[in-house]
Protein backbone atom coordinates (compact mmCIF):
# COMPACT_ATOMS: atom_id res chain seq x y z
CA UNK A 1 0.00 0.00 0.00
CA UNK A 2 1.83 2.84 -1.35
CA UNK A 3 1.20 6.84 0.49
CA UNK A 4 2.81 10.05 -1.01
CA UNK A 5 5.64 11.30 1.30
CA UNK A 6 3.42 13.90 2.95
CA UNK A 7 1.55 11.19 4.96
CA UNK A 8 -0.16 13.04 8.26
CA UNK A 9 1.32 10.42 10.82
CA UNK A 10 0.25 10.65 14.31
CA UNK A 11 1.36 8.29 17.37
CA UNK A 12 0.55 7.50 20.73
CA UNK A 13 3.38 7.06 22.89
CA UNK A 14 1.24 5.40 25.48
CA UNK A 15 2.88 3.92 28.99
CA UNK A 16 1.23 0.74 27.99
CA UNK A 17 0.33 0.19 24.64
CA UNK A 18 1.73 2.54 21.47
CA UNK A 19 -0.24 2.83 18.21
CA UNK A 20 0.36 4.65 15.21
CA UNK A 21 -1.74 6.39 12.67
CA UNK A 22 -1.89 7.73 8.94
CA UNK A 23 -4.73 9.94 7.38
CA UNK A 24 -6.04 8.76 4.84
CA UNK A 25 -9.20 9.34 2.49
CA UNK A 26 -10.09 11.72 4.76
CA UNK A 27 -10.12 9.65 8.39
CA UNK A 28 -7.50 8.52 10.39
CA UNK A 29 -6.64 4.83 9.95
CA UNK A 30 -4.52 2.96 12.49
CA UNK A 31 -1.63 0.79 10.73
CA UNK A 32 -0.76 -2.24 12.30
CA UNK A 33 2.60 -3.77 13.02
CA UNK A 34 4.49 -6.52 11.69
CA UNK A 35 2.16 -8.94 13.78
CA UNK A 36 -0.77 -7.54 11.98
CA UNK A 37 -1.92 -6.20 15.51
CA UNK A 38 -2.54 -2.06 15.72
CA UNK A 39 -1.61 -1.63 19.34
CA UNK A 40 2.32 -2.05 19.94
CA UNK A 41 2.90 -3.40 23.68
CA UNK A 42 5.76 -0.17 25.04
CA UNK A 43 7.54 -3.61 26.18
CA UNK A 44 11.65 -3.60 25.34
CA UNK A 45 13.93 -6.98 26.03
CA UNK A 46 17.27 -7.08 25.31
CA UNK A 47 19.30 -9.42 26.03
CA UNK A 48 22.78 -10.62 26.70
CA UNK A 49 23.90 -10.55 23.26
CA UNK A 50 22.58 -7.44 22.70
CA UNK A 51 19.25 -8.84 21.26
CA UNK A 52 16.31 -6.63 20.76
CA UNK A 53 12.64 -7.47 20.73
CA UNK A 54 10.56 -4.75 20.83
CA UNK A 55 6.13 -5.05 21.23
CA UNK A 56 4.76 -8.22 21.71
CA UNK A 57 7.99 -10.04 21.36
CA UNK A 58 9.38 -8.33 24.36
CA UNK A 59 5.98 -9.43 26.61
CA UNK A 60 6.66 -12.66 25.83
CA UNK A 61 9.87 -12.12 27.81
CA UNK A 62 8.31 -10.76 30.68
CA UNK A 63 7.93 -13.97 32.38
CA UNK A 64 10.94 -15.76 31.01
CA UNK A 65 14.04 -13.04 31.25
CA UNK A 66 12.14 -10.26 33.47
CA UNK A 67 15.60 -9.39 34.46
CA UNK A 68 16.19 -8.21 31.00
CA UNK A 69 12.90 -6.56 29.96
CA UNK A 70 11.17 -3.19 31.19
CA UNK A 71 7.53 -1.85 30.66
CA UNK A 72 5.93 1.35 32.03
CA UNK A 73 8.84 3.07 31.56
CA UNK A 74 7.46 6.14 30.29
CA UNK A 75 6.23 7.58 33.74
CA UNK A 76 9.59 7.94 34.39
CA UNK A 77 10.65 10.07 31.24
CA UNK A 78 13.12 13.04 32.65
CA UNK A 79 13.96 10.99 36.01
CA UNK A 80 17.41 9.99 36.50
CA UNK A 81 15.76 6.53 36.68
CA UNK A 82 18.53 3.18 34.71
CA UNK A 83 17.30 0.17 33.17
CA UNK A 84 19.61 -2.40 33.31
CA UNK A 85 19.02 -4.73 30.43
CA UNK A 86 21.65 -7.12 28.93
CA UNK A 87 25.31 -5.63 29.09
CA UNK A 88 24.17 -2.22 29.76
CA UNK A 89 22.10 0.45 31.24
CA UNK A 90 19.39 2.94 29.34
CA UNK A 91 17.36 5.62 30.13
CA UNK A 92 13.45 5.52 29.78
CA UNK A 93 13.84 8.04 26.87
CA UNK A 94 15.97 5.73 25.09
CA UNK A 95 13.58 2.67 25.46
CA UNK A 96 10.92 5.07 24.30
CA UNK A 97 12.79 5.62 21.19
CA UNK A 98 13.34 1.83 20.81
CA UNK A 99 9.25 1.48 20.79
CA UNK A 100 9.21 4.73 18.22
CA UNK A 101 11.52 3.43 16.10
CA UNK A 102 9.40 0.35 15.93
CA UNK A 103 6.42 2.13 15.12
CA UNK A 104 8.23 3.44 12.76
CA UNK A 105 9.23 0.70 10.94
CA UNK A 106 6.14 -0.96 10.92
CA UNK A 107 4.80 2.32 9.13
CA UNK A 108 7.34 2.42 6.58
CA UNK A 109 6.96 -0.92 5.64
CA UNK A 110 3.09 -0.59 5.61
CA UNK A 111 2.88 2.86 3.65
CA UNK A 112 6.13 1.97 1.52
CA UNK A 113 8.07 5.17 1.52
CA UNK A 114 10.34 6.76 4.62
CA UNK A 115 8.87 8.19 7.65
CA UNK A 116 10.16 11.25 9.17
CA UNK A 117 7.93 14.20 10.02
CA UNK A 118 5.17 13.15 12.76
CA UNK A 119 2.62 14.73 15.30
CA UNK A 120 3.42 12.73 18.71
CA UNK A 121 0.56 12.92 21.81
CA UNK A 122 1.80 13.66 25.29
CA UNK A 123 -0.07 13.55 28.55
CA UNK A 124 -1.54 16.98 28.97
CA UNK A 125 0.49 17.43 32.91
CA UNK A 126 3.83 16.27 31.28
CA UNK A 127 6.23 19.33 32.03
CA UNK A 128 8.92 20.91 30.23
CA UNK A 129 11.40 18.07 30.82
CA UNK A 130 9.35 15.64 29.83
CA UNK A 131 8.25 16.77 26.82
CA UNK A 132 11.77 17.45 25.77
CA UNK A 133 12.39 14.20 26.33
CA UNK A 134 9.95 12.84 24.46
CA UNK A 135 11.33 14.99 21.00
CA UNK A 136 14.60 13.32 22.16
CA UNK A 137 13.43 9.77 21.59
CA UNK A 138 12.02 10.82 18.31
CA UNK A 139 15.09 12.18 17.25
CA UNK A 140 16.80 8.58 18.56
CA UNK A 141 14.53 7.19 16.56
CA UNK A 142 15.12 9.17 13.26
CA UNK A 143 11.87 10.72 13.77
CA UNK A 144 11.12 14.59 13.57
CA UNK A 145 8.17 15.39 15.97
CA UNK A 146 6.83 18.57 14.45
CA UNK A 147 4.38 18.67 16.96
CA UNK A 148 3.26 18.00 20.30
CA UNK A 149 0.02 17.30 21.21
CA UNK A 150 -2.18 16.62 24.33
CA UNK A 151 -3.47 13.22 24.57
CA UNK A 152 -6.77 14.46 25.85
CA UNK A 153 -6.58 17.24 23.42
CA UNK A 154 -5.97 14.81 20.48
CA UNK A 155 -8.86 12.81 21.85
CA UNK A 156 -11.29 15.29 21.56
CA UNK A 157 -10.12 16.36 18.21
CA UNK A 158 -11.20 12.40 17.44
CA UNK A 159 -14.54 13.28 18.18
CA UNK A 160 -14.96 16.38 16.77
CA UNK A 161 -13.88 15.98 13.67
CA UNK A 162 -17.47 15.44 12.59
CA UNK A 163 -19.11 17.09 15.41
CA UNK A 164 -22.11 19.32 13.77
CA UNK A 165 -23.78 20.95 17.18
CA UNK A 166 -21.53 23.05 20.26
CA UNK A 167 -20.65 20.86 22.64
CA UNK A 168 -18.74 20.95 25.47
CA UNK A 169 -16.38 17.89 26.31
CA UNK A 170 -15.04 17.15 29.32
CA UNK A 171 -12.18 14.45 28.85
CA UNK A 172 -11.25 11.55 30.91
CA UNK A 173 -7.77 9.71 30.17
CA UNK A 174 -6.75 7.60 32.07
CA UNK A 175 -3.90 5.35 30.49
CA UNK A 176 -1.40 2.81 31.84
CA UNK A 177 0.78 5.53 33.78
CA UNK A 178 -0.57 8.79 33.52
CA UNK A 179 -4.34 10.82 34.45
CA UNK A 180 -5.36 13.89 32.70
CA UNK A 181 -8.82 15.49 32.64
CA UNK A 182 -9.27 18.03 30.03
CA UNK A 183 -12.56 20.48 29.18
CA UNK A 184 -12.95 20.86 26.04
CA UNK A 185 -15.41 23.22 23.94
CA UNK A 186 -16.41 23.31 20.68
CA UNK A 187 -18.16 25.11 18.23
CA UNK A 188 -18.18 26.61 14.56
CA UNK A 189 -15.56 24.87 14.22
CA UNK A 190 -13.35 25.86 16.97
CA UNK A 191 -12.00 23.84 19.67
CA UNK A 192 -11.10 25.34 22.06
CA UNK A 193 -9.50 24.06 25.62
CA UNK A 194 -11.07 25.68 28.38
CA UNK A 195 -8.47 23.80 31.51
CA UNK A 196 -6.18 20.42 32.13
CA UNK A 197 -5.40 19.16 35.33
CA UNK A 198 -3.88 15.88 36.17
CA UNK A 199 -1.59 13.47 37.95
CA UNK A 200 1.04 12.10 35.92
CA UNK A 201 2.17 8.98 38.18
CA UNK A 202 -1.56 7.91 38.26
CA UNK A 203 -2.97 5.27 36.00
CA UNK A 204 -4.13 1.70 35.32
CA UNK A 205 -0.84 0.45 36.48
CA UNK A 206 -1.51 2.12 39.95
CA UNK A 207 -4.49 -0.53 40.35
CA UNK A 208 -3.02 -3.73 39.31
CA UNK A 209 -0.15 -3.02 42.04
CA UNK A 210 -2.79 -2.71 44.11
CA UNK A 211 -4.47 -5.53 43.32
CA UNK A 212 -1.07 -7.64 43.06
CA UNK A 213 -0.11 -6.46 46.62
CA UNK A 214 -3.73 -8.28 47.72
CA UNK A 215 -2.71 -11.17 46.21
CA UNK A 216 0.73 -11.51 48.11
CA UNK A 217 -1.29 -10.24 50.83
CA UNK A 218 -3.32 -13.70 50.98
CA UNK A 219 -0.67 -15.52 50.11
CA UNK A 220 1.27 -14.36 53.42
CA UNK A 221 4.37 -12.81 51.68
CA UNK A 222 5.77 -9.47 50.51
CA UNK A 223 7.73 -8.24 47.45
CA UNK A 224 11.09 -8.77 49.00
CA UNK A 225 10.66 -12.39 49.77
CA UNK A 226 9.14 -13.49 46.66
CA UNK A 227 11.60 -14.42 43.61
CA UNK A 228 11.60 -12.56 40.60
CA UNK A 229 10.05 -15.12 38.18
CA UNK A 230 7.19 -15.67 40.61
CA UNK A 231 6.62 -11.91 40.93
CA UNK A 232 6.22 -11.22 37.28
CA UNK A 233 3.93 -14.29 37.16
CA UNK A 234 1.73 -12.72 39.98
CA UNK A 235 1.41 -8.90 38.33
CA UNK A 236 0.79 -10.96 34.64
CA UNK A 237 -2.16 -12.73 36.34
CA UNK A 238 -3.43 -9.80 38.27
CA UNK A 239 -3.34 -7.90 34.89
CA UNK A 240 -5.15 -10.19 33.16
CA UNK A 241 -8.07 -11.00 35.85
CA UNK A 242 -8.15 -6.62 35.85
CA UNK A 243 -8.76 -6.93 31.78
CA UNK A 244 -10.85 -9.85 31.34
CA UNK A 245 -12.98 -9.97 34.17
CA UNK A 246 -16.64 -10.54 34.22
CA UNK A 247 -19.31 -9.77 36.31
CA UNK A 248 -18.72 -7.78 39.48
CA UNK A 249 -16.28 -9.82 41.14
CA UNK A 250 -12.41 -10.32 40.03
CA UNK A 251 -10.89 -14.01 39.71
CA UNK A 252 -7.06 -14.16 39.68
CA UNK A 253 -5.76 -17.58 38.53
CA UNK A 254 -2.14 -18.26 39.63
CA UNK A 255 -0.19 -20.69 37.19
CA UNK A 256 3.46 -22.41 37.62
CA UNK A 257 4.45 -22.85 41.08
CA UNK A 258 1.72 -20.98 42.72
CA UNK A 259 -1.26 -22.77 41.19
CA UNK A 260 -3.66 -21.16 43.20
CA UNK A 261 -7.36 -19.39 41.89
CA UNK A 262 -8.10 -16.22 44.35
CA UNK A 263 -11.24 -15.02 44.02
CA UNK A 264 -11.90 -11.39 45.11
CA UNK A 265 -15.79 -9.87 45.59
CA UNK A 266 -17.25 -6.15 44.41
CA UNK A 267 -16.78 -5.02 47.98
CA UNK A 268 -12.94 -6.35 48.60
CA UNK A 269 -11.98 -4.68 44.76
CA UNK A 270 -13.78 -1.42 46.51
CA UNK A 271 -11.60 -1.62 49.52
CA UNK A 272 -8.07 -2.61 47.81
CA UNK A 273 -8.75 0.43 45.41
CA UNK A 274 -10.38 2.63 47.50
CA UNK A 275 -6.88 4.69 47.76
CA UNK A 276 -6.36 4.90 44.05
CA UNK A 277 -10.24 5.86 43.36
CA UNK A 278 -10.05 8.89 45.48
CA UNK A 279 -6.85 10.17 43.58
CA UNK A 280 -9.29 10.38 40.37
CA UNK A 281 -11.46 12.92 42.66
CA UNK A 282 -8.88 16.00 42.44
CA UNK A 283 -7.99 16.55 38.89
CA UNK A 284 -11.51 16.08 37.52
CA UNK A 285 -13.04 19.28 40.53
CA UNK A 286 -9.96 20.97 39.38
CA UNK A 287 -10.52 21.42 35.61
CA UNK A 288 -14.14 21.97 36.05
CA UNK A 289 -13.46 24.38 38.36
CA UNK A 290 -10.44 25.97 36.60
CA UNK A 291 -13.20 25.96 33.25
CA UNK A 292 -15.47 27.50 35.43
CA UNK A 293 -18.21 25.30 34.62
CA UNK A 294 -20.87 22.74 36.93
CA UNK A 295 -20.99 19.42 36.29
CA UNK A 296 -24.39 19.65 34.65
CA UNK A 297 -22.61 22.12 31.95
CA UNK A 298 -20.46 19.33 30.46
CA UNK A 299 -22.66 18.19 27.91
CA UNK A 300 -20.46 14.89 26.97
CA UNK A 301 -18.01 12.41 29.27
CA UNK A 302 -15.63 11.28 27.15
CA UNK A 303 -13.31 7.86 28.00
CA UNK A 304 -10.14 7.44 27.04
CA UNK A 305 -7.30 5.30 27.53
CA UNK A 306 -7.73 1.52 28.38
CA UNK A 307 -7.73 1.87 32.09
CA UNK A 308 -10.68 4.21 31.40
CA UNK A 309 -12.82 0.71 30.62
CA UNK A 310 -12.10 -0.59 34.82
CA UNK A 311 -16.11 -0.58 36.13
CA UNK A 312 -15.21 1.30 39.46
CA UNK A 313 -13.26 3.77 37.53
CA UNK A 314 -16.61 4.75 35.02
CA UNK A 315 -18.78 4.60 38.19
CA UNK A 316 -16.12 7.43 40.05
CA UNK A 317 -16.89 9.81 36.83
CA UNK A 318 -19.88 9.39 36.08
CA UNK A 319 -20.88 10.05 40.21
CA UNK A 320 -18.75 13.24 40.08
CA UNK A 321 -20.10 14.15 36.82
CA UNK A 322 -23.97 12.69 37.06
CA UNK A 323 -23.94 11.92 32.81
CA UNK A 324 -22.65 8.75 31.26
CA UNK A 325 -19.76 8.19 29.10
CA UNK A 326 -19.15 7.73 25.87
CA UNK A 327 -17.51 5.08 23.70
CA UNK A 328 -18.13 5.54 19.99
CA UNK A 329 -14.13 5.59 19.13
CA UNK A 330 -11.85 2.69 20.78
CA UNK A 331 -10.41 4.28 24.15
CA UNK A 332 -7.02 2.61 23.37
CA UNK A 333 -6.70 3.99 19.90
CA UNK A 334 -8.41 7.69 19.81
CA UNK A 335 -5.24 9.44 21.01
CA UNK A 336 -3.78 8.06 18.16
CA UNK A 337 -6.18 8.41 15.88
CA UNK A 338 -6.75 12.47 16.97
CA UNK A 339 -2.72 12.75 16.73
CA UNK A 340 -3.12 12.02 12.76
CA UNK A 341 -6.24 14.28 12.47
CA UNK A 342 -4.11 16.88 14.13
CA UNK A 343 -1.03 15.92 11.24
CA UNK A 344 -3.69 16.42 8.73
CA UNK A 345 -4.57 19.99 10.24
CA UNK A 346 -0.84 20.76 9.92
CA UNK A 347 -0.55 19.67 5.89
CA UNK A 348 -3.74 21.07 5.58
CA UNK A 349 -6.30 18.70 4.07
CA UNK A 350 -9.28 19.82 2.59
CA UNK A 351 -11.39 17.67 5.03
CA UNK A 352 -9.72 19.42 8.56
CA UNK A 353 -8.17 22.62 7.26
CA UNK A 354 -11.44 24.30 8.40
CA UNK A 355 -11.00 22.67 12.22
CA UNK A 356 -9.18 25.46 14.33
CA UNK A 357 -8.00 24.00 17.81
CA UNK A 358 -6.51 26.33 20.86
CA UNK A 359 -5.08 24.55 24.05
CA UNK A 360 -3.51 25.80 27.26
CA UNK A 361 -0.56 25.52 29.64
CA UNK A 362 -1.83 22.58 31.71
CA UNK A 363 0.29 24.41 34.84
CA UNK A 364 1.72 27.81 36.58
CA UNK A 365 5.26 28.75 35.17
CA UNK A 366 7.18 30.91 37.93
CA UNK A 367 10.43 32.15 39.37
CA UNK A 368 12.00 31.91 42.81
CA UNK A 369 12.24 35.45 44.79
CA UNK A 370 12.35 37.11 48.20
CA UNK A 371 9.95 39.13 50.11
CA UNK A 372 11.75 40.81 52.78
CA UNK A 373 13.60 38.41 55.16
CA UNK A 374 11.50 35.09 53.66
CA UNK A 375 13.28 33.36 50.56
CA UNK A 376 12.15 30.64 47.94
CA UNK A 377 8.39 32.10 47.28
CA UNK A 378 6.93 31.45 44.05
CA UNK A 379 5.86 34.08 41.94
CA UNK A 380 3.71 32.85 39.18
CA UNK A 381 4.65 34.42 35.55
CA UNK A 382 2.23 32.27 33.58
CA UNK A 383 -1.23 30.75 35.51
CA UNK A 384 -1.90 27.33 34.66
CA UNK A 385 -4.56 26.85 31.96
CA UNK A 386 -3.45 30.17 30.14
CA UNK A 387 -4.29 29.21 26.31
CA UNK A 388 -0.98 28.84 24.30
CA UNK A 389 0.99 30.13 22.39
CA UNK A 390 1.24 32.48 24.85
CA UNK A 391 3.69 34.98 26.39
CA UNK A 392 3.57 37.13 29.55
CA UNK A 393 6.16 39.48 31.30
CA UNK A 394 6.97 40.46 34.97
CA UNK A 395 8.81 43.12 36.19
CA UNK A 396 11.62 42.22 39.53
CA UNK A 397 14.29 44.48 41.22
CA UNK A 398 17.61 43.31 42.71
CA UNK A 399 17.71 42.73 46.08
CA UNK A 400 20.46 45.77 47.20
CA UNK A 401 22.55 47.97 45.11
CA UNK A 402 26.01 46.08 45.06
CA UNK A 403 24.17 42.79 43.28
CA UNK A 404 26.92 41.62 40.91
CA UNK A 405 24.34 39.16 39.04
CA UNK A 406 20.68 37.66 39.52
CA UNK A 407 19.68 34.09 39.70
CA UNK A 408 16.42 33.39 38.23
CA UNK A 409 15.75 29.89 39.26
CA UNK A 410 12.68 28.85 37.14
CA UNK A 411 9.81 26.51 38.44
CA UNK A 412 6.37 24.74 37.51
CA UNK A 413 3.61 23.99 40.04
CA UNK A 414 0.88 25.87 42.11
CA UNK A 415 2.50 25.57 45.53
CA UNK A 416 3.39 29.04 47.61
CA UNK A 417 7.00 27.88 48.29
CA UNK A 418 9.24 27.18 45.27
CA UNK A 419 10.39 24.13 47.59
CA UNK A 420 7.11 22.29 46.99
CA UNK A 421 7.15 23.00 42.96
CA UNK A 422 8.96 21.27 40.30
CA UNK A 423 12.48 22.96 39.36
CA UNK A 424 12.99 23.23 35.60
CA UNK A 425 15.94 25.71 35.21
CA UNK A 426 18.29 28.21 36.31
CA UNK A 427 19.75 31.35 34.98
CA UNK A 428 22.63 33.76 36.36
CA UNK A 429 22.30 37.18 34.66
CA UNK A 430 25.08 39.49 35.31
CA UNK A 431 24.11 42.92 37.01
CA UNK A 432 25.98 46.60 36.32
CA UNK A 433 27.69 47.30 39.80
CA UNK A 434 27.60 50.73 41.18
CA UNK A 435 24.18 52.05 39.41
CA UNK A 436 21.68 51.34 41.89
CA UNK A 437 18.99 48.77 42.31
CA UNK A 438 18.42 47.28 39.19
CA UNK A 439 15.02 46.27 37.92
CA UNK A 440 14.74 43.05 35.10
CA UNK A 441 11.98 41.86 32.92
CA UNK A 442 11.35 38.23 33.24
CA UNK A 443 9.13 37.36 29.93
CA UNK A 444 7.95 33.50 29.74
CA UNK A 445 6.97 32.05 26.36
CA UNK A 446 4.89 28.64 25.96
CA UNK A 447 4.34 27.17 22.41
CA UNK A 448 1.71 24.87 21.35
CA UNK A 449 3.94 22.20 21.54
CA UNK A 450 4.46 22.38 25.75
CA UNK A 451 7.90 24.28 24.99
CA UNK A 452 8.94 26.93 27.70
CA UNK A 453 11.71 29.91 26.32
CA UNK A 454 12.21 32.56 28.62
CA UNK A 455 13.78 36.21 27.71
CA UNK A 456 15.40 38.21 30.29
CA UNK A 457 15.93 41.88 29.82
CA UNK A 458 18.04 44.47 31.87
CA UNK A 459 15.37 47.68 32.42
CA UNK A 460 17.93 50.35 32.28
CA UNK A 461 20.69 49.17 30.00
CA UNK A 462 18.20 47.15 27.90
CA UNK A 463 20.71 43.94 27.51
CA UNK A 464 18.87 40.92 26.66
CA UNK A 465 19.27 37.14 27.67
CA UNK A 466 17.21 35.16 24.74
CA UNK A 467 15.94 31.63 24.88
CA UNK A 468 17.78 30.90 27.82
CA UNK A 469 16.26 27.23 28.23
CA UNK A 470 17.55 24.64 25.56
CA UNK A 471 15.58 23.10 23.63
CA UNK A 472 17.62 19.86 24.39
CA UNK A 473 17.17 17.92 27.68
CA UNK A 474 18.88 19.33 30.94
CA UNK A 475 22.14 17.82 31.04
CA UNK A 476 21.61 15.62 27.59
CA UNK A 477 25.13 17.16 25.24
CA UNK A 478 25.47 16.83 21.92
CA UNK A 479 27.85 13.60 22.91
CA UNK A 480 25.40 12.48 25.32
CA UNK A 481 22.92 11.84 22.32
CA UNK A 482 25.95 10.35 20.07
CA UNK A 483 26.45 7.78 22.59
CA UNK A 484 23.03 7.19 23.00
CA UNK A 485 22.55 6.85 19.39
CA UNK A 486 25.78 4.54 19.61
CA UNK A 487 24.25 2.21 22.44
CA UNK A 488 20.60 1.87 20.27
CA UNK A 489 22.96 1.21 16.99
CA UNK A 490 24.84 -1.75 18.70
CA UNK A 491 22.11 -3.57 19.51
CA UNK A 492 20.66 -6.84 17.44
CA UNK A 493 17.09 -6.75 16.12
CA UNK A 494 16.33 -10.54 16.00
CA UNK A 495 15.79 -12.22 12.37
CA UNK A 496 12.69 -13.17 13.94
CA UNK A 497 10.93 -10.21 13.74
CA UNK A 498 12.10 -9.16 10.37
CA UNK A 499 9.23 -8.57 8.05
CA UNK A 500 10.06 -10.85 5.31
CA UNK A 501 10.82 -13.90 7.85
CA UNK A 502 7.34 -12.68 9.78
CA UNK A 503 5.13 -12.90 6.50
CA UNK A 504 6.65 -16.29 5.70
CA UNK A 505 6.31 -17.38 9.17
CA UNK A 506 2.80 -16.37 8.81
CA UNK A 507 2.18 -17.81 5.32
CA UNK A 508 3.67 -21.73 6.91
CA UNK A 509 1.25 -21.33 9.43
CA UNK A 510 -1.90 -20.80 7.49
CA UNK A 511 -0.94 -23.28 5.08
CA UNK A 512 -0.31 -25.53 8.47
CA UNK A 513 -4.22 -24.34 9.41
CA UNK A 514 -5.71 -25.09 6.00
CA UNK A 515 -3.90 -28.97 5.84
CA UNK A 516 -4.20 -32.34 6.65
CA UNK A 517 -2.41 -35.48 6.39
CA UNK A 518 0.76 -35.33 4.55
CA UNK A 519 0.57 -31.64 3.31
CA UNK A 520 0.15 -30.97 6.73
CA UNK A 521 3.36 -32.96 8.22
CA UNK A 522 5.41 -31.30 4.89
CA UNK A 523 4.46 -27.67 6.28
CA UNK A 524 5.55 -29.17 9.86
CA UNK A 525 9.09 -29.98 8.74
CA UNK A 526 9.10 -26.55 7.03
CA UNK A 527 8.11 -24.49 9.83
CA UNK A 528 10.76 -26.33 12.42
CA UNK A 529 13.30 -25.84 9.71
CA UNK A 530 12.81 -22.47 9.52
CA UNK A 531 12.58 -21.70 13.26
CA UNK A 532 16.08 -23.77 14.15
CA UNK A 533 17.77 -21.29 10.62
CA UNK A 534 16.08 -18.28 12.55
CA UNK A 535 17.93 -19.40 15.54
CA UNK A 536 21.37 -19.54 13.88
CA UNK A 537 20.64 -15.27 13.29
CA UNK A 538 23.28 -16.07 9.94
CA UNK A 539 21.97 -13.44 7.39
CA UNK A 540 23.12 -15.67 4.42
CA UNK A 541 21.39 -18.58 5.58
CA UNK A 542 18.17 -17.00 6.39
CA UNK A 543 18.17 -14.88 3.29
CA UNK A 544 18.65 -18.50 0.88
CA UNK A 545 16.32 -20.45 3.29
CA UNK A 546 13.70 -18.10 2.99
CA UNK A 547 14.33 -17.75 -0.97
CA UNK A 548 14.17 -21.34 -1.64
CA UNK A 549 10.85 -21.79 0.71
CA UNK A 550 9.41 -18.47 -1.40
CA UNK A 551 9.83 -20.96 -4.49
CA UNK A 552 8.63 -24.05 -3.01
CA UNK A 553 5.35 -21.90 -1.98
CA UNK A 554 4.74 -20.78 -5.75
CA UNK A 555 4.43 -24.19 -6.78
CA UNK A 556 2.32 -25.03 -3.96
CA UNK A 557 -1.03 -26.75 -4.95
Amino acid sequence: MMQTRNSAIGIDLGTTNSAIAVWQDGKACLIPNAHGEDLTPSIVCIGEDNTLLVGQAAATRLLSDPANTASHFKRFLGSERRYRLGKDKYTPTELCALVLGSLKSDAEAWLGHPVREVVISVPAYFGDQQRKQVRLAAELAGLDAVRLINEPTAAAMAYSLHEQHSRRFLVFDLGGGTFDVTVVEYQDSIMEVRASAGDNRLGGEDFTQDLVDAVLDQLGTDRSDIPLAQLGQVYLACEQAKRHRSGTGLVVELGGELNRTLTFSEFDLADIWRETLSRLRKPLSQALSDARLRPEEVDELIFVGGASRQSEVQQTAVRLLGRFGRYELDPDRVVAMGAAVQAACRLRDSAVEELIMTDVCPFTLGIAVSQGDQHGIFSPILERNTVVPASRVERYRSGHEQQSSVCISIYQGERFWVRDNLHVDDLEIPLPTGKGIQEVDVRFSYDINGMLEVDVTLVNSGEQFQKVIDTSPAGVTEEGKRESCERLARLKHHPRDALPNLTLSERLEQLYEESTGDERRQIEQWLLQFERVLAGQDPQQIRSFREEMNALLKQWN
